[in-house]
């Protein structure tokens, strides 16, 4: 599976860690910020288009706390993001919402919950049924 990660200055180490656990479970890594961009928003729209282009894809997004990648993703039409910091609800968000991408920070996830969020994110597969009522809802709001 392709996975697209991009990175704030604050979220970089924590970036390096998901991507360097990703890589080694097998995932194809789009980077887009092997340098870090300059603000989590523009870190944030690199993955959210990239995602739009590419559907079978999934991205991550690294800042402080997560909060400014989230708020930029969900900017854009047709991103279903999700603020995340446990594995059991990157699962949920990706099997009940159809979340393509997560977004977390340091300051709130350690690297060892961060690369549980990330493979169980990954892990999980949109159900679909009774929860496309609410993506179909989400995405009429964009």
């Amino acid at each position: 599976m392709r996975v697209v990660i991009s990175s704030d200055t604050e979220g970089m180490p924590l970036k390096e860690t998901v991507k360097q656990a990703l890589i080694a479970d097998g995932y194809e890594v789009v980077d887009y910020a092997e340098v870090p961009a300059a603000d989590c928003i523009d870190s944030a729209l690199a993955v959210a288009h990239d995602l739009l282009e590419h559907e079978d894809s999934l991205g991550f997004a690294f800042d402080g706390y997560g909060v400014g990648s989230y708020m930029a993703a969900t900017r854009v039409k047709g991103m279903v993001a999700a603020n995340i910091s446990d594995e059991r609800s990157a699962y949920m968000t990706r099997e009940h919402n159809n979340a393509r991408m997560i977004c977390m920070g340091p300051n709130v996830v350690g690297t060892e919950v961060a690369k549980k969020i990330a493979r169980e994110f990954l892990a999980a597969d949109y159900a679909g049924g009774r929860h496309q009522i609410r993506v179909d809802m989400l995405n009429k709001m964009a």
